[in-house]
């Protein structure tokens, strides 16, 4: 089964312009539409398919800075399209549970160029180890290629499981939806890469310990917790990754071409989680990769490799 939802932008040369829309946001796991980046799919072949997605020019958290475009965009583009082929082409039902398990990428800095109008890009997805339980989707990795104006510029990967909504009542049992810990100053946002204090998830650091921070967890903001879940979304914790990669190294305008990142176990709401980052060295272009771990309750919740590249070395 395979359907396709068209996102053209108004044709001016015909009388009649094309409608311009995004696929339904419940395939994405998203309440507000403006958070769906996905615009089409298609299958090309069994278990390979063609997403494209519209990356705007200007959003509230996702923010385009020195010329290029946020690559958490092309993070969240590759789990939405994870989503997305699981409901619609391998008929997971909604209300089940997906549980991320890794996700990396690495992208020529001109996949994520930005421009005068919005990013369009093409995620060409292929699927395999796909797992099944009595005939039901519960998992797969797939691979996917970022084409953009038909060229190949970034490469993905991602591996996620899934689970009907009785067993996870049977594996997480009753657990709150908003964080009953109150929320720590965070550090200075232009140190992270950020404008707003709003969106700054790492604490004021210890100054005897400044590579270590406390995750900020806003169960209220908006984009983060785009709905309500019990517990931290994985999204949060790349954003963290991402922010200790700058605070650690001091690049706060460098941009993240590369990520390699796992995850162990869910991020709770009613404990602290601590992340930790240790810069490596450049290499031989100038890039510096960083480690980041986030643990809590002394166990690891995460771990993530960011590569940053300077502004001077683009």
């Amino acid at each position: 089964m395979s359907r396709t939802i068209s996102a053209v932008v108004p044709d001016q040369s015909t009388s009649t312009a094309r409608l311009t829309t995004t696929v339904p946001s419940e395939y994405v796991h998203r309440a507000a539409v403006s958070e769906v980046f996905l615009t089409r799919w298609e299958a090309d072949s069994p278990d390979c398919f063609s997403v494209t997605a519209q990356w705007p020019r200007g959003h509230a958290l996702f923010v385009p800075a020195g010329g290029y475009q946020d690559p958490l965009l092309l993070v969240e583009s590759v789990r939405q399209t994870g989503a997305l082929l699981a409901h619609a082409e391998y008929d997971v039902p909604f209300g089940h549970q997906f549980l991320m398990w890794n996700i990396s990428f690495s992208a020529d800095p001109e996949a994520l160029a930005a421009e005068p109008t919005p990013t369009e890009v093409v995620l060409r997805a292929e699927c395999h180890d796909i797992e099944r339980r009595a005939g039901k989707l519960a998992g797969m990795r797939y691979r996917v290629t970022v084409e953009r104006d038909g060229t190949p510029l970034a490469a993905a990967d991602a591996a996620f499981s899934c689970t009907s909504p009785s067993v996870y009542r049977r594996l997480r049992g009753q657990r709150p939806t908003r964080s009953s810990l109150p929320i720590p100053v965070g550090i200075a946002p232009e140190t992270v890469g950020r404008v707003s204090s709003r969106d700054v998830v790492l604490a004021a650091a210890d100054p005897h310990s400044p590579r270590r921070w406390q995750l900020r967890v806003d169960t209220t903001h908006p984009i983060f917790f785009d709905h309500p879940v019990d517990h931290v979304p994985g999204m949060v914790l790349l954003e963290a990754a991402r922010q200790a990669a700058h605070a650690s190294t001091g690049l706060r305008d460098a941009l993240p071409v590369g990520l390699d990142s796992s995850f162990a176990r869910y991020a709770e709401l009613d404990a602290p989680c601590w992340i930790e980052a240790e810069p490596g060295r450049p290499d031989s272009l100038g890039r510096i990769p960083t480690t980041v771990r986030g643990t809590q309750r002394g166990e690891t919740v995460f771990t993530a490799t960011l590569t940053l590249c300077p502004h001077r070395a683009l």
